[in-house]
């Protein structure tokens, strides 16, 4: 069957936009395959080889190839995308940016990964798991722009700020600046770190509508002799704004503070270079946009800095500090990071194994260009619901990546996030700030156009009074 599929490619030639299409998914397919061929029958892994041999050899014509290159806009409409995703086709999904969705292929690699974990867990844990470990962080870091040494997996963002915001030396009288657009997790990570230490958690007020040129200058107005650290979002979660972390990094280290950035929503939104962001520490999720397996975050810290984090759990990693000998030493890797943060006890390192088969994923279907036109589809959408509302957007373009705030008119944004699901089957947050409410809309590669007219009817029929829809 596999070896007919590659055959049928000529089918279609003389259509150059679905020839291009099932060339691309097929492709994807065998790419798929063949990650698994080292747990398939050995019939199998030959058809998988026959069928990619043929694939090649009845490529699209140079036409073709140039229309794929052009841009994803077809492709999103004729390439199966949600197809590699595991989404009840019955649900209107434009929540991607809470919890993400992995794809059928990465959740399948991590899938091997536990059969062989299971198969000698001895050898896997005691012999293997550090050096495996490394080759994924390897991956990650040519991904975001940082040194392997400089990442540590986490199982999400929220447990980064946390190992952060536990370790800083805070002491009676202290400040930590933030913004008033934080997660609300993390808000509370530092509000408790704060009030154990005597520290005080000072929000910073950034007014809507985003006025990005003031935004370094209204945060760092806050800071005084005693400010230690300015903590803010790369992608704010409620009202989805891209902050400009870079130049408020830059800033803040003028005035001698140290950064920590929640980019939970920024890897696979946004391209990043952490060498070059300059933070001091970085916290992200990659069970979102990057669309790995749930459990796969990471935490980011400048070298300078690693003697100062300590993992939540006090485990083997810290044997060799208070003077006695682990016997895991094969666990635990050899840098500070390794030791303190990475092991804590035993636990499913398959979703951070998965990371470089997301990464591959990530690459191969959510590139530069599609993401472009994701973004021009979501700003679309923002503008149209605004005109509609009467209500205005909240930021500019480019304020804004795959997410984006419509604003809504509603007394009730828990109502009438349930209204959406239940009368018309979408799955989208309604997200509250300063009084004004948004449906927090994503667009991700697999996002159709039929899914967002959709919800802009959801939306007419929803409307306080009589909708005035067509």
């Amino acid at each position: 069957m596999l070896q007919e599929a590659a055959d049928e490619v000529h089918a279609v030639d003389g259509d150059d936009a679905l020839a291009a299409c099932f060339a691309t998914t097929l492709a994807a397919v065998f790419d798929a395959l063949a990650a698994l061929a080292s747990s398939a029958s050995p019939r199998t892994i030959q058809d998988v080889r026959i069928g990619r041999r043929r694939l090649r050899r009845r490529q699209p014509s140079v036409t073709t190839r140039r229309m794929a290159a052009r841009g994803p806009r077809w492709l999103l409409h004729c390439a199966p995308m949600r197809d590699l995703f595991l989404l009840d086709p019955g649900i209107v999904f434009l929540n991607h940016g809470s919890f993400g969705a992995c794809p059928a292929e990465v959740l399948a690699v991590q899938r091997r990964w536990q059969d062989e974990m299971e198969r000698n867990p001895g050898a896997f844990f005691g012999r293997r798991s550090a050096a495996l470990l490394r080759e994924a962080r390897e991956a990650l870091a040519g991904f975001v722009g940082a040194r392997a040494d400089d990442l540590v997996f986490v199982p999400n963002a929220t447990t980064a700020v946390d190992i952060v915001a536990r370790s800083l030396p805070l002491q009676p009288g202290d400040e930590v600046l933030a913004t008033d657009h934080e997660y609300g997790a993390c808000d509370a990570a530092w509000q408790r770190a704060c009030a154990a230490r005597g520290a005080t958690l000072r929000r910073v007020m950034v007014p809507l509508p985003f006025d990005r040129t003031r935004f370094v200058e209204r945060v760092l107005a806050q800071a005084g002799p005693r400010t230690r650290l300015v903590f803010a979002s790369h992608v704010a979660s409620t009202t989805a704004l891209v902050f400009p972390v870079a130049e408020l990094c830059a800033a803040a280290r003028e005035h001698g503070l140290l950064t920590l950035v929640d980019g939970a929503h920024a890897p696979g939104q946004l391209d990043l270079d952490l060498d070059a962001l300059g933070t001091d520490f970085y916290a992200a999720n990659l069970h979102k946009w990057v669309c790995a397996p749930k459990g796969a975050g990471f935490l980011h810290a400048r070298a300078a800095h690693h003697e100062l984090l300590h993992a939540t759990v006090t485990s083997w990693g810290y044997a060799g500090e208070v003077g006695g000998h682990s016997g895991f030493d094969a666990y635990l890797g050899t840098t500070t990071l390794e030791r303190r943060l990475q092991w804590q006890g035993t636990r499913d390192p398959t979703p951070w194994l998965a990371v470089p088969a997301a990464l591959a994923f990530h690459r191969r279907h959510l590139g530069p260009a599609l993401r472009s036109h994701a973004h021009a589809r979501a700003v679309a959408l923002m503008h149209r619901v605004a005109a509609r509302s009467g209500l205005a957007a909240i930021g500019a373009d480019d304020d804004f990546a795959l997410m984006v705030p419509l604003p809504v008119a509603t007394d009730d944004p828990d109502a009438l996030r349930r209204r959406l699901f239940e009368r018309h089957a979408i799955e989208v947050p309604v997200t509250s700030h300063g009084g004004r409410h948004f449906v927090r809309v994503s667009v991700a590669g697999y996002t159709t156009d039929a899914e967002l007219a959709a919800l802009e009817r959801a939306l007419e029929d929803e409307r306080p009074g009589p909708s005035i829809r067509q």
